[in-house]
């Protein structure tokens, strides 16, 4: 038996290929799946089976393509119907206790619902003298549970009883050397406190883990709903496109190279949204009116699938180097940003070149922003970054909820976006421009910078 594990960072989402005697089976495949067909071809292996632990809400799925473009036997849960989001194209179903042979290995499907009402675990028993090997989807995740709460509140506490039901159910019988393989990671919002190894044994579950030690039921439930993470509003669309299956993809879209003449013809003609890949102090330096900065890198994929709307036309801006470029449309079509137009050759210089505006964006430093006490200070860091420390008077609107609560916002203030170091503020402020604020800064270097200069924090209580 072999097995191969592929990671794409920033939503902290794992799958697995696993072959045995030529014939192999993928877990959890991404939306791009060439990845899977080419290293099974190059080992001449053939992929039998494509399966999925549960609907996920975080990332678009690439399981019906990939079983459609390998002639693979598509294997899903049977345990979603009657529920809120069931699969909506031809699979087979799998109940837990089903089984799946692949070579001379086989997949035992265990039902843990929780996370999910439809989720499954798959099992490969021991292989003499190897230990079994849990493929525990989100689940079982290293140092935590999956979260209960993507039905929405009224399903919350049902799905967190569940939740309990299962730790204390189907892995009791399993022993302390199981090889956990989950289907996500530290960078994932699937789950509160995700430890940064990418696998674990249940032994060790069981002594660190700190939902799955706790025995007692109330306390379980308590711990679990006190500790949910932000949701991010994408989350649902996400559910509701992989129940209904994603379209299929084919090649990556967006690898056109457009001249700064039918950029800008995409740009007014289809009304599409530029998304300025560069970091933040090239994006004040000069922008193209109206872009929004989410700069390329390890978070790329999740902030894009937090700000950027999904029913406009992409155009890409900054990715000079082709492999840049591929990054960013791969990223963007994992979360299902798929209509992406192209990318400007030659970016925001060639514009430059063409004869039309740019845009700047003057960030302040610790010291201006202090000297304009009247400024609206927004502070677009996560909740437990806020726990930490804030300008006095800030207002505090996590950037992955900015889009939603522009409302609470007075157009006619000056307002500077602070985050811990300048990335988060940069692309909060071309949100703000783009949606018509129009005196908005942000600050350089964010709150380390501030406190450096030694200005005042309040502490909340």
């Amino acid at each position: 038996m072999e097995l191969q594990r592929w990671e794409v960072a920033g939503l902290g989402h794992y799958s697995y290929l696993i072959a045995s005697e030529g014939a192999a089976v993928v877990v959890d495949p991404r939306r791009d799946v060439d990845a899977y067909l080419e290293f099974a071809a190059a080992r001449g292996w053939k992929i039998t089976h494509v399966v999925e632990t549960h609907i996920h809400a975080d990332y678009a799925s690439g399981a019906r393509e990939l079983a459609e473009r390998a002639g693979a036997e598509l294997c899903l849960s049977a345990h979603d119907q009657d529920e809120q989001y069931s699969y909506q194209f031809p699979h087979r179903g799998l109940r837990h206790g089903d089984c799946i042979r692949i070579g001379g290995i086989e997949l035992v499907a265990l039902h843990t619902p929780g996370h999910t009402p439809e989720h499954l675990c798959f099992l490969l028993p021991r292989q003499h003298p190897a230990a079994p090997v849990l493929l525990s989807g989100d689940f079982l995740l290293v140092g935590s549970l999956g979260r209960p709460d993507l039905l929405g509140a009224e399903a919350t506490r049902r799905l967190a009883e569940m939740l309990y039901a299962s730790a204390h159910g189907p892995l009791r019988e399993l022993p302390d050397d199981t090889l956990v393989l989950p289907a996500h990671g530290a960078d994932s919002l699937c789950g509160s406190g995700i430890a940064a190894q990418p696998l674990s044994t249940l032994g060790r579950e069981r002594a660190a883990n700190r939902f799955l030690n706790e025995t007692d039921r109330d306390g379980f439930l308590q711990r679990v709903l006190a500790e949910l993470p932000p949701r991010p509003a994408y989350f649902a669309r996400m559910k509701q496109l992989n129940a209904a299956g994603p379209p299929r993809l084919g090649a990556l879209p967006g690898g056109r190279a457009l001249r700064p003449e039918p950029f800008r013809s995409a740009l007014e003609q289809e009304e599409a949204i530029v998304v300025d890949l560069r970091g933040p102090e090239e994006f004040a330096a000069a922008h193209l009116p109206g872009a929004i900065n989410v700069p390329l890198g390890r978070s790329f994929v999740s902030w894009a699938a937090w700000v950027l709307p999904c029913d406009r036309p992409l155009l890409l801006v900054g990715a000079e180097a082709d492999e840049q470029q591929e990054a960013a449309r791969r990223a963007l079509v994992r979360v299902a940003l798929d209509d992406i137009r192209g990318v400007l050759a030659g970016g925001v210089p060639a514009w430059q070149a063409a004869g039309w505006p740019v845009e700047t964006l003057e960030p302040w430093e610790p010291d201006e922003l202090s000297a304009h006490p009247s400024a609206l200070v927004l502070d677009v860091r996560s909740p437990a970054e806020w726990q930490t420390g804030h300008i006095p008077d800030a207002l505090h609107i996590p950037c992955a909820e900015l889009v939603e609560r522009l409302s609470e916002l007075p157009r006619e203030a000056t307002i500077c976006a602070v985050c811990a170091s300048g990335m988060r503020s940069s692309m909060a402020a071309s949100l703000l421009r783009r949606a018509g604020f129009s005196r908005v800064r942000h600050l350089a270097g964010g709150m380390g910078a501030w406190q450096k200069r030694g200005l005042p924090v309040v502490h909340p209580a």
